[in-house]
């Protein structure tokens, strides 16, 4: 009897072993997740809680990822730098950071990758030398070509444009007309003219009457472009007290907070802006390319970055996540609730 007991004891005690040893292979396996920090400009901002969700997005289809979400409580790099340091202590596996200042966070980002923690930057960079990628939403030329194809679709691909731009002395918004006047040269646009290019300044009034002066100097007007947020509001408040809604049709680059109204009632068709949640998303893959030893950073990579499809190392570790997300009624209630 004693010696069955004692079988039957070491039975169960082996078995509780069994199952202890297996809780403690799944927390060690839970343990070998890569711990990836998304340290954003501050908190309570819904474009960068959006920031947030891609990267739990790409941490579920990755499966090795535990996705972090940081930022200090105001913009400041004093912020960025404190939580920085505690990032280090703590041994986290890389940091992706939207810089309050490009040149502030060098010397602590550098100490962080000393650390061995691969650091990169989106949305808004650190200089070269504090990080090893910095992600860039779009290009000039993306933008640019992106915008005439987007007004020639809501046109038929017929007619008079016109663009409302934000200064003369802009260099982006000057980079993007440029590169509109080429796309607009290509066999499919034939049958479209870009007719004059104002300058509202930035200033919602200046913007708006700039819009109507084009609209009265050419009554034929099918489209206007407006790359900028506060001239495409501008815009579309023009063109509905003119009458216009319909007979000229507006794209640019706006936020889907102020631009909700006039995309769902027809003002503006379709608009442009880099896509909060995919900067999150891509900038998790990237992170974790780099942990992985998948690439190492260096000029000529690619990285595979999901449904977003590559992103390309260039220059000093410059890349470029691709062409801004478009707005529509069907999309814009959504993302006019994060920012």
């Amino acid at each position: 009897m004693t010696k069955r007991i004692v079988v039957l004891s070491l039975v169960i005690c082996l078995a509780v072993t069994g199952v202890l040893f297996a809780q403690g292979a799944s927390e060690a396996e839970e343990a070998k997740d890569l711990k990836l920090v998304l340290l954003v400009k501050s908190l309570g901002n819904g474009f960068f809680e959006a920031v947030a969700d891609g990267g739990e997005e790409a941490a579920a289809e990755l499966g090795n990822v535990e996705s972090i979400y940081m930022g200090p409580s105001a913009s400041t790099a004093e912020g960025q730098i404190d939580i920085i340091e505690s990032l280090i202590a703590q041994r986290v596996d890389g940091i992706a950071i939207s810089a309050n200042d490009r040149d502030a966070l060098i010397p602590v980002t550098k100490k962080a990758m000393n650390a061995g923690i691969k650091v990169i930057s989106f949305d808004s960079g650190i200089s070269v030398g504090g990080r090893i990628i910095d992600l860039a939403p779009s290009d000039e030329e993306l933008i640019g070509r992106q915008q005439v194809q987007l007004i020639a679709e809501l046109t038929g691909y017929k007619g008079k444009v016109g663009i409302v731009s934000a200064t003369s002395q802009a260099t982006n918004q000057n980079s993007w007309i440029e590169w509109m006047k080429q796309e607009i040269q290509k066999p499919e646009y034939a049958d479209m003219e870009l007719v004059d290019v104002v300058y509202g300044d930035d200033a919602a009034d200046k913007s708006y009457r700039e819009a109507v002066g084009l609209m009265q100097k050419y009554p034929d007007l099918a489209g206007i472009i407006s790359p900028t947020t506060i001239g495409v509001l501008a815009a579309a408040k023009a063109i509905e007290d003119e009458g216009k809604k319909g007979i000229v049709q507006l794209t640019g680059l706006g936020l889907p907070s102020e631009m909700q109204y006039y995309v769902e009632n027809g003002t503006c068709g379709q608009m442009a802006l880099w896509n909060p949640i995919d900067l999150g998303y891509t900038s998790t893959f990237i992170l974790e390319a780099l942990v992985t030893g998948a690439v190492e950073g260096k000029e000529g990579d690619v990285i595979q970055v999901g449904r977003m499809g590559t992103v390309t190392v260039g220059k000093d570790g410059s890349s470029i996540m691709g062409t801004p997300f478009v707005f529509n009624a069907e999309n814009i209630a959504t993302y006019a609730a994060m920012f």
